[in-house]
């Protein structure tokens, strides 16, 4: 009661957030000094007016149900607690989403919303139980499965009378999937698979949902049929009893412990003793077994990718999403946040006003935006290459592979440090939990790893770019996003510095040119020298990874600028976008200026120019910061911050998160009487 009363006295409600009638003085004098319209970027980045007022009226139907939305911050919940309630928040959820379809009201967007970084992070905030069900197992019965296979399984897994998952990664094998260890041997006597883990490392490990809440799996095991190993496949088994919920005779199951972040994901292991299943449960779009037996190849090995290929794609867009929540509450507290003088015996500035405070922040706020353009490219360029696969062409896989593998490691890698970044521009207020900066960092830096670490990504991504350079030196015509390959044959990379945009993206394929012909170039060499190739490739390893990220540099700044031409918006607000997208490229170049010094034309004097563009783009942000990140319109519900609330009341509503700790709701803690007293009188 002791602390209600001096919250009270204080002027702050304990129970309920509380909403403000006024906005911080700075907040409100931030926005009086934008030069465009906000709401025009919102309506852009939404799709127009209709997806805007679409979305918001989305949020507000599922933010608004109290059954939704948190009485107690999860942080002060067991581990077993936050799970309870995630699966309680996740079925409420889903229930409404599906009466909303099924009344003609839900689309596909909708799922994306409820699946995406922004609304579904707001109510499921720690990790969603049912995420791989929609993400990975709905979509690889699609992709993988024949009609017979989608007619008998996508109805009750859409309808979610099942629910399932997806068991490819093993306790002791990740991202090589080909060294998966679980098998899959089939009985030509009685028409079924053998599902068997011959060892502790064949368990699988690490799929969301699979602790408790999966009843179904989509599982990738090594196929064994007429005595020979046929590769990896899928296939549909049964986990758990539809109504006891109880595992299945011969599987081993359960949850693999606490994480950084996403504990409410109910990651889980696995294990086969001898489970058999029908023939039909094998997933046989592409590869079969007949019944007796017979293996029939897929076409194209590649083909049972598709789902990797898929999830990396939404990996791009929930990472630009959770930036744009970084973003937002680090610009918004920059705004009310005063500290120090910059000149003496002047009222404290406002942090933002900080040279060095805009430097950490503003590129990232160019970030959300080149993120979110590419994945926007990348998704538009996932439907059209299906599309091409459903035709029986798969000529562009590679390249979609290529892209959606370094996109993944690229823009995770870089989400990662930049929440990170927004996290310590927050001072001590950002290591907070209520500032809610280190649970989107936990969520975040988890995609550096899941769906394929990033260092093997990007050494995918090179394997592609060496073939690609062994084509533009044979003369062979290459696939658009490696065309600039086809210029660095026949002519010098190092050509001469051209101080703007279209020549920082010059020089940016420039750089990614040089890197992949010098590691082709080592490569070669080291073979000749008499080096198998296999240990070229190791040896060549850093040179290889580094060409791929410099390709996707190169893909993110010009698809930035490219994505800016085809936008038909105010001269005000297209003069914002061209200052965001030009500090995005000069920021990258001062980043990696090694790179640029080493293989290109670029001089001393070339690097201080660019760094005095880069201090005059931050000075031309700076009235527009606050307006920019309002333009991504997140609510506060899914902000979840105290430090980043559209109102900028910092200070309020840190004192009313605080009221929240279990600990302040009685004045001594029993603790006190049972240890600190007869410490304190046991005269040490």
């Amino acid at each position: 009661m002791a602390w209600d009363n001096l919250m009270y006295k204080m002027g702050f409600k304990t129970t309920k957030n509380v909403v403000y009638n006024k906005c911080s003085e700075d907040i409100e004098n931030e926005r009086k000094k934008s030069t465009f319209d906000p709401l025009e970027l919102t309506h852009l980045l939404d799709g127009g007016p209709e997806k805007t007022l679409e979305r918001r009226e989305r949020e507000k139907l599922f933010l608004s149900d109290p059954e939704l939305m948190d009485d107690v911050p999860a942080e002060y919940l067991s581990h077993k607690e936050k799970y309870e309630l995630s699966i309680k928040k996740a079925c409420k959820l889903f229930k409404k989403v599906s009466q909303l379809r099924d009344q003609g009201g839900g689309d596909m967007e909708m799922f994306k919303q409820m699946l995406s970084g922004m609304l579904g992070s707001a109510i499921l905030k720690d990790g969603n139980p049912f995420a791989l069900h929609y993400v990975m197992f709905v979509p690889t019965i699609m992709g993988q499965g024949t009609l017979e296979q989608q007619a008998l399984w996508m109805g009750r897994a859409w309808n979610c009378e099942i629910i399932g998952t997806y068991a490819q990664t093993e306790l002791g094998h990740g991202t090589f999937i080909r060294g998966l260890e679980t098998t899959a041997h089939y009985d030509p006597k009685t028409k079924e698979f053998i599902i068997n883990s011959p060892t502790l490392t064949s368990y699988k490990w690490w799929p969301g949902g699979l602790g408790h809440t999966a009843n179904y799996a989509i599982v990738v095991a090594q196929l064994y049929t007429t005595g020979a190993c046929r590769g990896i496949h899928p296939f549909i088994v049964q986990l758990r009893d539809e109504d006891t919920h109880k595992p299945m005779k011969g599987i081993k199951i359960g949850e693999i412990g606490t994480k950084l972040g996403m504990n409410a994901t109910n990651n889980g292991y696995l294990g086969f003793d001898k489970v058999r299943i029908p023939r039909e449960n094998m997933l046989m779009k592409n590869a079969q077994v007949l019944e007796d037996g017979t293996y029939v190849k897929s076409p194209s090995d590649k083909l049972t990718y598709g789902t990797m290929m898929f999830v990396r794609v939404v990996i791009v867009q929930d990472v630009a999403s959770y930036l744009s929540k970084a973003v937002t509450i680090a610009v918004r507290y920059s705004a009310v946040r005063r500290q120090s003088e910059l000149k003496p015996g002047e009222p404290e500035p406002q942090i933002m006003d900080y040279r060095t405070q805009q430097y950490k922040l503003f590129p990232n706020i160019a970030s959300c935006l080149a993120m979110r353009f590419a994945a926007m490219w990348l998704w538009n360029l996932y439907n059209n290459i299906t599309s091409e696969l459903e035709e029986g062409d798969m000529e562009r896989l590679p390249e979609l592979h290529a892209l959606a593998c370094c996109l993944k490691s690229v823009c995770s890698a870089d989400g990662a440090k930049a929440i990170e970044t927004c996290r310590l521009a927050c001072g001590g207020h950002g290591y907070m939990t209520c500032s809610n900066l280190p649970a989107t960092y936990g969520l975040v830096t988890a995609a550096c790893t899941y769906e394929g670490e990033n260092t093997v990504l990007l050494l995918q991504t090179a394997r592609f770019l060496m073939k690609a350079w062994h084509q533009a030196t044979s003369g062979i015509k290459l696939t658009p996003t490696v065309a600039y390959l086809q210029s660095a044959v026949t002519s010098d990379t190092s050509r001469h510095w051209e101080h703007s945009l279209q020549g920082i993206v010059r020089a940016h394929q420039d750089v990614a040119a040089g890197k992949i012909k010098l590691a082709a170039t080592n490569m070669e060499r080291r073979i000749r020298g008499g080096i198998s190739p296999e240990d070229a490739w190791n040896n060549t390893s850093i040179e290889l990874t580094q060409c791929a990220e410099a390709h996707c540099r190169a893909i993110l700044v010009n698809n930035f600028v490219q994505t800016l031409e085809t936008f038909k918006v105010s001269d005000s607000l297209h003069l914002v976008l061209t200052q965001l997208c030009e500090l995005y490229a000069v920021h990258w170049v001062l980043q990696k200026s090694g790179d640029f010094l080493r293989p290109h034309g670029t001089s001393r004097d070339d690097i201080n120019n660019l760094q005095t563009w880069l201090e005059t783009l931050l000075a031309q942000i700076r009235p527009n910061a606050v307006s920019i990140v309002d333009s991504f319109d997140i609510c506060d519900e899914v902000l979840s911050s105290a430090l980043g609330a559209r109102d900028g009341r910092v200070y309020e509503r840190l004192f009313e998160e605080a009221a929240k700790s279990p600990l302040n709701k009685e004045p001594v803690n029993k603790s006190f009487h049972k240890y600190l007293k007869p410490f304190l009188k046991s005269n040490l």
